[in-house]
């Protein structure tokens, strides 16, 4: 039996069972323990694929290969870390009369659920699956953002719902488009949805019709990603729900967006015959890169400000992955793995910080290093790790970038290095004061949960100085499948 049934089933079933126990003192450990076992099984289901090459299931209608099998791993992983974090950080929220029972019941199923979706939308091999796994993890997530039932969640999570919605509506057109593009060839008999069939028969593909498809998937993808001008839901949804909820929307569904784009750009490329799909995707990241560096100057919200740098880096991503080619490939995917780990680690330290404060404002926040030297050293560390200082492996991918764009792109370097410049200044002069200033702060009631933090930064190190061979290899098979 594949591993997969499991990778999938756990999530489903921890779902299903903190739906019924989720209210009790026990669920923060089940929580966690649903999560182990689903990164367990996501471990075997990679070593079987890298023995094995790549993997159809349940008739064609799941398939694991280079592209999807790590970033399977890595979205198992984090949400593991997530989870051992949030049992301490929920704890507090319960104390402080955030999260009541019934609530606690809807956020650890709902939590389940979420990996679970997107888990289904990495594995799954037809295109309209990838499309209802999205629509589910924004419904999921919808809940999660406003389980404060405060006037400001249930706000953020309206407007979450809203535009989501709207741009998840462009991607549904996009893949019926894409759907009319592959029927002509393949014809009703045939499964016209599996991407593998379609990359087969990719060159015989309606040029026309894949250039509308690919720019309704885009606009409609790309809403999930964060892209600007389709990102005023990020900062609210990051701000007002609960901060393990902003770890995981940071740094896993955005690369499950981004994802479902990669997908279609290698059809659409193969379709076309020309870089359209890649100079959309190197505006709209640009773009995004450029405008979120100059938001970043006006937060005073914290975990605002780090949202608008996760819309950077997914620019800068999308970016990468527009230019295409071996090494921008690359660094486009070693840049999802680093920024999966250390804005995750970043959330975990500032959920800490914020329960210590009282507040999320940056101004309040002061001398985290005097109140729990951990904390401190742990958001100093994460954020010159986001911040691209060598040696972490935000430095190596985005070398890597900037050095492909000098060489193919020398238009669009200025405003990458100028974007670069204003984020790093704009975040660093905020962060300094609340990790050195002076406080009067006082710890919290429960030890927060920091092993996460340290292992995804040393996982993020380790990046930046050694890629063992395997992960070298399936980044290496992955970028080539990308093309460019």
């Amino acid at each position: 039996m594949s591993a997969l049934f499991f990778v999938l089933g756990i999530p489903l079933l921890g779902g299903a069972v903190l739906a019924w126990v989720g209210h009790r003192a026990y669920a923060r450990d089940v929580n966690v323990a649903f999560s182990l076992l689903t990164f367990l099984a996501a471990c075997v289901m990679t070593v079987q694929v890298i023995n094995n090459g790549p993997e159809f299931v349940l008739d064609k209608q799941f398939f694991i290969d280079p592209l999807n099998v790590f970033l399977v791993t890595l979205t198992a992983f984090v949400s593991l870390t997530t989870a051992i974090f949030s049992r301490p950080y929920m704890r507090v929220e319960q104390d402080h009369g955030k999260m009541t029972p019934p609530r606690m019941r809807l956020y650890h199923s709902m939590y389940q659920l979420f990996s679970f979706t997107m888990l289904l939308g990495f594995t799954t091999n037809n295109l309209g699956i990838i499309w209802v796994a999205m629509e589910a993890a924004t419904l999921t997530t919808v809940l999660l953002v406003s389980v404060y039932r405060t006037s400001a969640s249930l706000e953020a999570a309206w407007k979450y719902f809203i535009l989501c919605g709207v741009g998840i509506a462009q991607a549904l057109f996009g893949t019926i488009l894409l759907y009319m593009a592959a029927d002509k060839v393949l014809g009703p008999e045939h499964a016209t949805l599996l991407w593998t069939n379609l990359a087969e028969i990719k060159g015989q593909l309606d040029p026309t019709i894949m250039t509308l498809a690919f720019v309704f998937l885009l606009i409609g993808y790309g809403t999930k990603i964060g892209l600007v001008p389709l990102h005023s839901w990020l900062p609210d949804a990051h701000a007002e729900g609960p901060t393990p909820v902003s770890a995981v929307l940071s740094g896993l569904l955005l690369n499950v967006a981004m994802y479902a784009v990669l997908r279609c750009k290698v059809l659409t490329d193969g379709a076309l015959q020309t870089p359209m799909a890649g100079q959309l995707m190197m505006g709209f990241g640009l773009l995004s890169v450029v405008v979120a560096a100059f938001f970043l100057s006006r937060q005073k919200d914290v975990k605002r400000m780090f949202s608008y740098s996760s819309i950077e880096h997914m620019g800068l991503i999308t970016f990468a992955f527009g230019m295409g080619g071996p090494i921008a490939n690359f660094a486009g995917l070693l840049h999802m793995t680093v920024h999966s780990l250390v804005k995750s680690a970043i959330f975990f330290t500032v959920g800490h910080a914020t329960q210590t404060a009282g507040t999320q404002l940056m101004s309040d926040i002061r001398g985290l290093i005097k109140v729990n030297p951990r904390v401190g050293w742990g958001l100093m560390l994460s954020v010159m790790a986001i911040l691209g200082m060598p040696p972490f492996g935000v430095f190596a991918s985005e070398f890597l970038i900037l050095t492909t764009a000098m060489r193919e792109q020398p238009w669009a370097t200025p405003f990458l290095f100028l974007a670069l410049g204003v984020a790093f200044a704009s975040i660093l002069v905020r962060v300094l004061p609340m990790v050195f200033g002076d406080t009067t702060l006082k710890a919290l009631a429960h030890p927060p949960a920091l092993i996460p933090v340290f292992v995804h930064l040393a996982l993020a190190l380790m990046l930046g100085l050694y890629i063992p061979p395997y992960l070298n290899g399936w980044y290496v098979q992955a970028a080539a499948m990308l093309g460019g």
